[in-house]
């Protein structure tokens, strides 16, 4: 979790802590009446955990864009908001529109928690297990460099390919490697490219493809992403050996699904790891059902062990997998840079859909991932998050164990960030997540992570937002709601 607590302790200065007591007030000030005052100085730092100096910054800075009025002596007030138009109805759009869609999970995992909270729910690391200051000098050597504003190749700078291509298992060609912009546009396009409806508009007989095939539980950007371009994710039973083989092939002739997304290493929200006697059971029922494999690798760097995934795609020569690799979780929120390989006439397909979304990912981004991937700054990285992430996954089975002896926990995974929780029968999930929100600690129920109907009652739990002690503290919460 980001806190401005610990912002404020490295700069109390900081233009991150500034910017966060910006966004807080700004909320402020538009749910008061103009001319209400603001509470002061001292009680923004209590309530905000940051010094004065940031919240005197933040003040200033929202004085100058007329959102408040600083008053010497008196205080600081919300400002008239003089010279607007009052705003017209637009009650049109609720005809328009028709009924509003249910709050996605999705939304709450990447939404940023306030900062009193703690998170156990958000699968982007926490600000000290960025490398920040090896990206910004990768950005400043970059950003310095003749053309670097200049418009990047379609399918991405050739050296950043060939890393990629290189990434993902022996004999890849860097011809087959798209960069695009973070893992869950890649998904997006994938989907669409292989298994949407629109593909087979006209067709007499009912459109193959209206499915695709999923673990459950399985990864809730994936779902969206299905159901976004049309389709219909089909649960297909896992266990702590990844998906399993016999229902997936129920699966395949039940649906004529064209298309399986699959998580194989540390899947999200299980942890669970492809087991190897299924590699080649996987892509076997792909070439039998003329089916495409979406591989979601977002989580290649992230063994505890270091050690390094073996592929769907590196072990496949029939085109049948699309593979797909992220820097965002392993790196930064913000390198929003991916790979995307695929061969044969699925490439041409998903280039187009590419260009058409966003024509190619800007190069500053590209040459900022290529310089920090190719540093020694980057195998430096990864044995400090690796290990991070495994004392905090130790710390958080631990006080679990301690604390709430009557969650059975399926699997201890030995990657990722990702712990999956069974809850006793009788647990209300929702109600408990909300009490916990209450307490001020995000956790993420197991609901929306099925595909149909869950199993039981469940939590997903994430140790990437939160350190150690953050942790010990949020279960030691959740222990005194007296809910489990």
């Amino acid at each position: 979790m980001v806190d401005l607590r610990s912002e404020n302790r490295l700069d109390g200065r900081s233009p991150r802590a500034v910017d966060r007591v910006i966004s807080e007030l700004r909320r402020d000030a538009a749910t008061s009446t103009p001319g209400s005052a603001l509470p002061s100085v001292r009680a923004l730092v209590a309530r905000l955990g940051v010094s004065p100096v940031t919240v005197s910054r933040a003040l200033a800075e929202l004085a100058r864009q007329g959102v408040v009025v600083t008053r010497p002596g008196a205080g600081t007030f919300v400002a008239e908001q003089r010279g607007m138009r009052p705003r017209e109805s637009c009650d049109w759009q609720v005809v328009a529109l028709g009924a509003a869609p249910l709050p996605s999970e999705l939304e709450l995992l990447v939404s940023e928690p306030a900062p009193r909270a703690l998170s156990l729910s958000h699968g982007y690391m926490d600000v000290s297990l960025e490398p920040a200051a090896a990206l910004s000098k990768a950005a400043r050597r970059v950003l310095g460099a003749p053309g670097a504003w200049s418009r990047a190749p379609l399918d991405g700078l050739p050296a950043l390919k060939s890393w990629f291509a290189a990434r993902a298992g022996v004999d890849v060609d860097p011809s087959d490697v798209l960069v695009v912009q973070g893992g869950q546009a890649a998904i997006g396009t994938a989907l669409r490219a292989v298994a949407s409806p629109a593909f087979a508009r006209g067709a007499p007989e009912p459109r193959a493809g209206a499915s695709v095939l999923v673990e459950s539980p399985t990864y809730i950007g994936a779902m969206a992403a299905a159901r976004a371009a049309g389709l219909t994710p089909v649960p297909v039973p896992s266990d702590g050996g990844g998906i399993r083989i016999d229902f997936l092939e129920q699966a395949f002739k039940s649906t004529s699904a064209r298309a399986l997304y699959l998580q194989p290493w540390f899947s999200n929200p299980t942890g669970s790891v492809l087991a190897s006697e299924r590699h080649a059971e996987v892509l076997r029922l792909a070439r039998q059902h003329s089916a495409f494999v979406i591989e979601d690798d977002y989580c290649h760097d992230l063994s505890y062990r270091g050690s390094t995934p073996r592929t769907l795609f590196g072990a496949d020569r029939h085109g049948h997998v699309i593979y797909i690799g992220s820097l965002t979780k392993s790196v930064a929120p913000s390198l929003r840079v991916a790979g995307m390989i695929a061969r044969g006439p699925i490439l041409t397909r998903l280039r187009s859909a590419r260009i058409v979304d966003d024509f190619f990912v800007p190069r500053p981004l590209q040459e900022i991932a290529l310089e920090f991937v190719t540093s020694s700054n980057y195998a430096k990285h990864q044995r400090r998050l690796r290990a991070a992430l495994a004392e905090r996954m130790l710390a958080l089975v631990r006080a679990l164990r301690g604390r709430l002896p009557s969650v059975r926990v399926p699997l201890i995974p030995e990657g990722g960030f990702s712990l999956w929780l069974e809850l006793p029968a009788q647990v209300d999930e929702a109600q408990l997540v909300r009490r916990a929100r209450e307490a001020d600690v995000i956790i993420s129920p197991g609901r929306p992570w099925f595909p149909a109907e869950p199993s039981g009652p469940h939590l997903r739990l994430s140790v990437a937002a939160a350190n150690v002690s953050e942790i010990e503290q949020g279960i030691a919460r959740i222990a005194g709601l007296g809910v489990l």
